[in-house]
Formats: C-alpha cells, sequence, structure tokens
C-alpha cells in the first residue's frame, strides 16, 4: 500500500549530509562514537566470522541490563528493522500512528498492506499526547519517547502518560530509540511487565555511533517476540553487531551512557540559551532528546542558507504535522553550537 500524499515518510536525516563536508546537525547519533573501547571489542570480534552468529550472550545481556527474562528480548538489525517485523507479524484491523513522530513505523505498517490512521498531535499542546485523541478501538499504536522530531518526553503514568493507551487486544508500540539520552530514563516503559500488549523497541545505534552496523532490540510479552522472531531471516544480526550489544549492555557501559546523557542534557541547555537570542525562533519544549525542534518564518529558505554557512539541518516537512517552517537540531558541543548560532544569524540577515 503506497503513503497517501503528503510528506516524504522515507526521508531521513542523512539525506542533509550525504556526499558534503557540512557540520551535521541532522542526523542524531552523538558525535565522536564510537568510543575506542567499544570498537576494540567490534574489532575483536572479526576473528569468529566463519561461525554463525550466535545471539544468546547479546539476548541475556539485554535481559539484565533492564532485569528481564531473556525470552521477553529480541535482537534486530536496529529498531527500523523491528518496525517492519511488527508491521508483518501482527495483523491489526485499526493501526494508529501519533503524529509528529519518526516516520518510519508508518512506512513499514504501509508497505505492509495497513491503512494506517494518523493522530496528530497539536503544537498548541506542545505536541503532548492526549490519550482520549487515540480511536478507542484502535487495536495497534505508534508512539516515541522521547519523540523525535518533538524532542517532547511523554511520562510513562498517570492520566497523560503512556501506560493509560495499554489494554487488552490492543499492541502498544513504544520507540525508545532515543531513551538512554534522558538521564535516569525515568519515562521509560521498558522494563515494565505490567501493560498488556506492551511492545517497547530500543537502538543502540544512536548513543554508541553505530548506525552503520545496525544493532536494536525489542521488549515484550514472550509470545509476541516469539511472532517477531518467527518473521525475522535467519541470522539477522551479525557477530560484530551482538558484540556491540553485549559490550553497550555491562555495567561499565552503562554508566558511560549515563555520563553522556548528562552532558548532552547541559549541551541541549546551551543550545536553546543560544537560540533564545533569535526572538523570531519559537523552540517546541521543553525538549527531552539529544535534539531540538524549531520554528522560524520562511524555514525552508533559512534552511537552505544554513548549508552556505556551512550548517546541515534536518527538514521538518517530511514529519506529518509540521510543515517548512520546522527544523531539527541535533544537539552538539558549545563550540559547534556557538558556530551555529553565528551561521544563523547570518542566514537570517541573508535575505
Amino acid at each position: 500500500m503506497t503513503a497517501p500524499p503528503g510528506p516524504d515518510l522515507a526521508h531521513h536525516g542523512d539525506a542533509e549530509v550525504r556526499g558534503t563536508d557540512l557540520t551535521d546537525l541532522a542526523v542524531n547519533v552523538r558525535a565522536g562514537t564510537p568510543p575506542d573501547w567499544l570498537r576494540a571489542r567490534i574489532a575483536a570480534s572479526l576473528g569468529t566470522l566463519a561461525a554463525y552468529p550466535d545471539g544468546a550472550p547479546a539476548r541475556e545481556a539485554v535481559a539484565r541490563r533492564h532485569g528481564l527474562p531473556a525470552s521477553r528480548v529480541l535482537l534486530t538489525a536496529g529498531a527500523a528493522e523491528a518496525f517492519v517485523l511488527v508491521a508483518r507479524a501482527f495483523a491489526a484491523r485499526r493501526p494508529v500512528v501519533v503524529h509528529p513522530q519518526f516516520t518510519e513505523p508508518e512506512a513499514a505498517l504501509r508497505n505492509a498492506g495497513h491503512p494506517v490512521e494518523r493522530v496528530l498531535l497539536r503544537r498548541e499542546d506542545g505536541f503532548r499526547l492526549r490519550p482520549d485523541s487515540v480511536p478507542e478501538d484502535a487495536d495497534l499504536v505508534v508512539i516515541g519517547n522521547p519523540t523525535n522530531p518533538t524532542s517532547v518526553l511523554h511520562p510513562a503514568d498517570g492520566p497523560a502518560g503512556l501506560a493509560a493507551l495499554a489494554r487488552p487486544g490492543r499492541l502498544l508500540v513504544v520507540d525508545e530509540a532515543f531513551m538512554d539520552a534522558v538521564p535516569g530514563e525515568h519515562a521509560s516503559l521498558a522494563s515494565r511487565t505490567d501493560l498488556p500488549g506492551l511492545v517497547v523497541l530500543r537502538s543502540l545505534t544512536k548513543t554508541w555511533g553505530l548506525a552503520g552496523l545496525r544493532i536494536g532490540y525489542v521488549l515484550a510479552e514472550p509470545e509476541r517476540i516469539a511472532a517477531l522472531e518467527r518473521a525475522q531471516p535467519l541470522w539477522p544480526v551479525s557477530a560484530p553487531a551482538l558484540a556491540a550489544a553485549e559490550a553497550c549492555c555491562e555495567p561499565a557501559a552503562l554508566a558511560e551512557a549515563a555520563r553522556a546523557a548528562e552532558r548532552v542534557a547541559a549541551d541541549r541547555e546551551h543550545l536553546l540559551a543560544r537560540l533564545a537570542e533569535f526572538g523570531e525562533v519559537a523552540v517546541c519544549g521543553p525538549a527531552a532528546g539529544p535534539f531540538v525542534l524549531l520554528r522560524l518564518p520562511d524555514g525552508a529558505a533559512v534552511r537552505e542558507r544554513l548549508r552556505e554557512h556551512g550548517f546541515a539541518v534536518r527538514r521538518g516537512d517530511t514529519f506529518p504535522g509540521l510543515g517548512p517552517e520546522w527544523l531539527r537540531l541535533a544537539v552538539r558541543d558549545p563550540r559547534t553550537t556557538d558556530l551555529f548560532a553565528d551561521a544563523l544569524a547570518k542566514a537570517l540577515t541573508d535575505r
């Protein structure tokens, strides 16, 4: 089934920078990664390439990391594969995708023949979820947390919490690809076993800089995991990716990720302070992810002028519910942010 007229669901931030030497604020992968110790662990796995990959140790490591049995874990070739598996493995009468959010879930559902309904969160509400906006009879609901591109972190519980969306007969798919960039991960549902139909997707590519390696995982009820696994090809995750998954779940790595999340939060505050200097720039907030969403008049033209000044940012009009006035910026170190602020000042005056 083809997508309806409108936003290009297949567009990704890497298209903004591929083949250029622009400073990358378009892709939400943490800069300066993967760290040397992780490169070494991945390189050490190359000696095992003659054998078929054994996912059991990495699966156990992910399970320990979340305090779950291994039967609730499925390793995938990135979170994007998990969206495809969900679309293929489960029948849905009324699937709903909550937008604005990452477009791959909807694309995967449509490619699998599902008629997708969109629930568009409102700018006036700060793109925050109102659980009653989701149709009561929706039997598959997809939402991101923190949401790409809005950087909104929805609470886990309470009247506006994601847990309120769970119920028998419904599959609730929560994309937590950026949750490890939130200090304390306090809104995560990853370790919850009390919510019927909950499916949590995680990625290791963002914090650890492994987008090219493709590694992520699904957390769900054992019967859901078994159904997803049946939809996978044999040996879907390579030995180097499995080595990375195991390494990134070790206590030292989790401590490093926690420190990185704190740095990202501090760097985001610096970015927000610099953006506040521009009266015509409105930032969606409070932001909780390693990126921010901003709105400004003539945003599409400003984005092109930023490229002339050496910076690539993510266009917003490919996300349902947004338009060309919206731009997404990855959080970078203060020096890069200051250089970007100088470029933005020029882009706003070069009219």
